[in-house]
């Protein structure tokens, strides 16, 4: 019996280790840090703080985040004075 133990033990433990390194991976994925939060409630707009109450920060964050990349893609894409071909 102790012999089964043995043999088994470390199985076991790699089997856990393997499934504490995948929590752990989608713990990250949803995880913010401080310059992000900062962010966010520095110019944040009042439907990414309603998302925020009612969904949460992730959610909110995604949304806040696809605002600002389409407000950066139309201030790209709108042509300028200097851009003109004379």
């Amino acid at each position: 019996m102790h012999g089964l133990a043995v043999l088994l033990f470390p199985a076991v433990l790699m089997l856990f280790a393997l499934a504490m390194e995948k929590m752990e991976s989608r713990i990250d994925d949803v995880s913010v840090n401080r310059d992000q939060v900062e962010e966010f409630l520095e110019s944040a707009a009042p439907e990414q703080m309603v998302t925020l109450a009612e969904d949460g920060f992730p959610a909110a964050l995604d949304e806040f985040r696809s605002r600002r990349d389409s407000s950066e893609a139309e201030s790209f894409d709108s042509p300028t004075e200097s851009s003109r071909a004379s």
